[in-house]
């Protein structure tokens, strides 16, 4: 990924590198008092980074401070990006291309930040070489592939787990647990939103395997089918608003991939839910998560109604409101030291301790089939039913 240039609005990547130095530490530092106080030093994982763009730049901090993470390689095609992030984060070994990076020194685990184009070839060449795998989304590019890498990790018992995890934050635990009391009554509805107006440091978001499905929407779909359950069938209308990009580096590009998309997806027992997503929506706060105050995630029943407040991958609170308790009522303020770029993290602590994840493979990959049939939907006209699912409700 291309490191983006300075911008005069504060862009998503550098509103949470803010935040990193306090939340990071609150987030994965909380773990080693209770380590130390029972005696035991954690576990630490062997971990090498591919992909040395921006969004590395989000996951280093974290994994850096992680207990459960020894930082052994980094790995860009571009090796000037490698060094730096290996001097910046005091990484011992930096390569050129995953060939070297796996002949080079030994580690368990992998973290694939390249371009989403090239996810899939990378994780299926970390899994051959027997490696654990954490992905940004998606996994792969289509449901056929990504069970594929699942079928591949399974028998030789490494782990496979995909980017995002809105699942694991502590508002969407509060939406799923009030969800679950019944005090919404019987369901109904469901909308959600994520969109900016398009990145312009790198051209991969506007070409073939892309999109603002697989960059955005992904973080409302993982969300509300996490509270909702798995989709039955899905429609959509995708278009492209913006034909040309100025790109740095590239100038102008055409674009082919969706940059504008809505989603209708059918839960069954006539719950339906809406997500729309789009690289031109004008926000005032840009990608400044810490800005965005209205109800992103919204989902309405027979007896109430539920509204997060922010984007999910950085969530600020929950209100809610029923008959009986009209106004809107705000709970679940605190973070909890959750970050969207902690996964990788989590996920090494899976390794070290055997504790589990909420974000699964099998919800990473339905998402993606809800992608992948969106697009067949809009080119076809049809409702596409869908073949995957995941285990729910989600133990919160």
């Amino acid at each position: 990924m291309k490191t983006p240039p300075s911008q005069a609005s504060l862009s998503r990547r550098e509103f949470t590198q803010t935040a990193l130095l306090t939340a990071g530490a609150v987030a994965l530092g909380a773990a080693a008092p209770a380590l130390s106080a029972a005696g035991a030093a954690p576990r630490r994982i062997r971990t090498a980074v591919i992909g040395c763009g921006s969004v590395s730049n989000q996951y280093l901090p974290v994994l850096k401070r992680c207990p459960f993470v020894e930082l052994v390689s980094v790995c860009d095609i571009r090796p000037e990006r490698a060094r730096k992030q290996a001097e910046a984060y005091g990484v011992p070994h930096h390569h050129p291309h995953i060939e070297a990076l796996l002949a080079g020194a030994p580690f368990e685990f992998l973290i694939d930040l390249t371009d989403m184009q090239a996810h899939e070839a990378v994780n299926r060449r970390a899994l051959q070489a027997g490696k654990h795998v954490w992905s940004e989304k998606p996994i792969a590019n289509s449901l056929a592939a990504g069970q594929d890498l699942l079928r591949m990790a399974r028998p030789r018992k490494l782990r496979l787990w995909g980017a995002p995890i809105t699942v694991q934050s502590p508002q969407f635990a509060f939406m799923a647990r009030k969800i679950a009391s019944g005090e919404l009554g019987r369901l109904a509805a469901a909308h959600a939103f994520y969109g900016h107006e398009g990145p312009d440091w790198s051209s991969f978001f506007y070409e073939k395997g892309g999109g603002s499905l697989p960059d955005l929407a992904v973080y409302n779909l993982t969300s509300l089918t996490g509270l909702l359950g798995p989709v039955r069938r899905v429609t959509a209308m995708l278009s492209i608003v913006t034909p040309d990009r100025a790109i740095h580096e590239k100038g102008t590009i055409r674009v082919t991939e969706e940059d504008n998309a809505m989603l209708l997806l059918d839960h069954g027992q006539g719950l339906i839910s809406h997500v729309q997503s789009g690289f031109n929506y004008f926000n005032p706060h840009g990608h400044d998560g810490s800005g965005e105050k209205r109800h992103t995630i919204q989902i309405t029943g027979t007896r109430g109604y539920l509204g997060l407040v922010g984007y999910d991958w950085a969530p600020q609170a929950v209100e809610w409101a029923t008959p009986d308790r009209p106004a809107l009522v705000r709970e679940s303020t605190d973070p909890g030291g959750y970050l969207w770029q902690q996964g990788a993290a989590l996920a090494a602590e899976c390794l070290a301790t055997g504790r589990e994840l909420l974000a699964t493979p099998e919800h990473a990959l339905h998402v993606l089939e809800i992608i992948t049939a969106a697009r067949a939907a809009s080119a076809t006209g049809r409702t596409i039913p869908l073949k995957s699912t995941f285990t729910w409700p989600l133990p919160v």
